[in-house]
This record gives structure tokens, C-alpha cells and sequence, in this order.
């Protein structure tokens, strides 16, 4: 994304965890982004017992400036740095992704001194709500700077609440955890606002994945994706912008985890598929050696099997799969459009 806005005159910053590579030729200053600050990789890949990690990298541009970094100040720091790049460019185009590390991957998550223990759910509950004053404060920004109707936010998350103990959040009334491909796991919201474009208080239910942000993004900057490879996602404008019978543009949608493919969806029906030696995705606490049919539209939370009443549908999304293991491959199976995934030798920690 930063890549293809920043050739239409975009200024680019990515201020976060960014977890795509933490060698210099994968950072953001290699990928698009004018600036970088946050940490390379997940707030829990520390220093412990059975872990050889280096202390906790905190990064501008392509400098470490401390390690290890005070995780309770992350979310502060973010939040500052994201505004100063905003008021820094107030004048000219700008695209920033804010990657938060909080609630993060750890049982107790991080939050500064003014949001510690302040919360009525613990450590999770702090982060959280330090995280709705850090939006609270770059929408405040956007208003005092005159660009609140000359800038589209968009709010979402990159997977379900995890289970822990104690909990850090639900995903009811959707089943399994995150990690899972239950929908629970995979299903979160987004939140789209620009005011004059996108009309307060609208809901869309049509499906979308995180993949068309950069189709859409294009569409909206006068651009186009790049034309080198397959894009899988699509522009989904139409559906944000609210057109009368904007449909999803996905005749299916696959289920992986890490290189296997675990479930289909087509319109309402969501097809688990029959897997014997399924790996962390049994925490969704369901069997996994069979065909498990559900019809998402009545049966949100994945409860009522079909499978055995409707064979029909569970051919169709059988033919689904076959075609997206033709296309995106499966464990050691690669075809042709599989990318191979970019590597360094003697890498060095950062």
C-alpha cells in the first residue's frame, strides 16, 4: 500500500509492530514508508527460558534507539509520533498505518502509568482503554488541523480475542478463539469513517478481508495495484461508500492456517473441512476429522452441523477448496502463483 500511494505523491509512515521481517531489506523504509518507528516483531518475543531473543527492539527508521523498549509506553508513544507526523503534513497527502502492540501476545498486557490499573478488567481492560484514548486523540488531531473531511480512518483488528486466563476479551456471540479458523477467530469488525463520503451509523454485512485495503486504497488515490503478480483482494468501495446492492466481491473465501487450508466459505455456508492431523486450530474445541457445515446467516455462532442434509453444498465448497489448492497451494504442494517467502543469510539481530 504505502508503495503505491507514495509513487502518487503520498507521505508515508508506519508507526507500530511491523513483524514482516526485521532484517533491512523487509523493513517499512524498503517497502514504501518514508518513516518508521515501533518494534520489528511481537511484544512477547522477549528473553526467557527456551527463547534465545535479543532484548525488545524499539526502532526509528532503521536504527535501534533502545532496546529493551518499555512496553507500558508503546501505545503512549505511538499516539504521539502518529500526531506529529499528521501535523508535520497537514498540507500534503499522507498515508499512516498504525500498527498498535496493545493488548499485544502477552497474559498481561502493557499500558502507561495513566492507564494502569485504572480499568475494571484488569491489565487487558488498561490497554484497551488506552487504546480508545489514542484514537480519540488522532480523530481530535484530524478536527483541529481542518482534515477531518479530507481523511478516511479505518479501525480493525487482525484476529479474534485469543483465550487466556485470565480472559482478555470475547468474541461471542461467534465461536472459537483467535488463532482458530472458527469464525471467532477470523471475523472482526472494521470501522470506516469519513465524514461527507461514508454516512454515519451505517452497517455493512457483506465480506471483505484485509486484502482489499490495498485494491481500494489504489482505487481511491488514482492508482493501481501492481500488475507483476495476483491480487487476491478487490476494490471494496462500494461496500464502505454505502452503493444500493453492493455485493461481496467473493464468490468464496478460504480458511488457512499457516500453509494448510482448514475451511471455505461460499455466501452464507462455511465448510470445515475433515483435517486428522490439524495443528493449534483444535483449541476451537471442535472435532476436526470431519465435514462441518454451517450456515453463517441463521447459525452465526457454528453450532448446527448440515453436512449430513445438505450434500449439495458441501460438494461445492469440496470444489472450492481443490480449485484454491490448485491456485494458492498447500503444505510442501507450491504452484506456479505461490511467491517464495524472502529470506537473508546470516541475518543479525537487530
Amino acid at each position: 500500500i504505502a508503495e503505491v500511494l507514495k509513487a502518487k505523491g503520498y507521505h508515508t509512515a508506519c508507526i507500530g509492530k511491523w513483524h514482516l521481517g526485521d532484517q533491512p531489506p523487509f523493513l517499512p523504509t524498503r517497502q514504501g514508508f518514508d518513516y518508521y518507528f515501533g518494534i520489528p516483531y511481537s511484544d512477547d518475543m522477549t528473553p526467557r527460558p527456551g527463547y534465545d531473543w535479543p532484548p525488545l527492539p524499539l526502532m526509528e527508521n532503521e536504527r535501534v534507539i533502545e532496546a529493551p523498549v518499555d512496553r507500558n509506553l508503546l501505545t503512549k508513544r505511538y499516539t504521539e509520533k502518529t500526531i506529529q507526523f499528521i501535523e508535520r503534513h497537514k498540507d500534503v497527502p499522507f498515508f499512516v498505518y498504525l500498527p498498535h502492540a496493545m493488548p499485544g501476545s502477552t497474559r498481561a498486557p502493557f499500558a502507561s502509568e495513566a492507564f494502569r490499573g485504572k480499568s475494571a478488567n484488569g491489565p487487558y481492560g488498561d490497554s484497551v482503554e488506552e487504546l480508545d484514548w489514542s484514537t480519540g486523540q488522532i480523530l481530535a488531531t484530524l478536527r483541529r488541523l481542518g482534515l477531518d473531511e479530507r481523511t478516511l480512518v479505518i479501525w480493525t483488528s487482525d484476529n479474534g480475542a485469543p483465550r487466556r486466563n485470565p480472559p482478555q476479551g470475547s468474541n461471542a456471540p461467534l465461536a472459537g478463539w483467535g488463532y482458530t479458523t472458527m469464525e471467532g477467530g477470523m471475523r472482526v469488525p472494521l470501522i470506516a469513517r469519513w465524514p461527507g463520503h461514508i454516512a454515519a451509523g451505517t452497517v455493512c454485512h457483506e465480506l471483505a478481508t484485509m486484502m482489499d485495503l490495498l485494491p481500494t486504497l489504489a482505487h481511491l488515490a488514482g492508482a493501481q495495484p501492481p500488475t507483476d503478480r495476483l491480487i487476491d483482494g478487490h476494490d471494496i468501495w462500494p461496500l464502505l461508500s454505502g452503493s444500493p446492492n453492493a455485493k461481496t466481491p467473493y464468490e468464496a473465501f478460504f480458511y488457512y492456517f499457516t500453509d494448510r487450508l482448514y475451511a471455505v466459505r461460499s455466501g452464507p455456508w462455511k465448510l470445515h473441512l475433515a483435517i486428522r492431523d490439524a495443528r493449534r486450530n483444535t483449541r476451537s474445541g471442535r472435532p476436526m476429522d470431519r465435514l462441518l457445515l454451517y450456515n453463517l446467516r441463521q447459525d452465526i455462532g457454528e453450532t448446527k452441523n448440515l453436512a449430513a442434509t445438505r450434500p449439495d453444498v458441501v460438494e461445492r465448497l469440496l470444489a472450492y477448496a481443490e480449485k484454491a489448492r490448485q491456485d494458492l497451494g498447500e503444505g510442501t504442494h507450491r504452484t506456479a502463483t505461490c511467491r517464495p517467502a524472502g529470506r537473508v543469510e546470516n541475518p543479525r539481530p537487530q
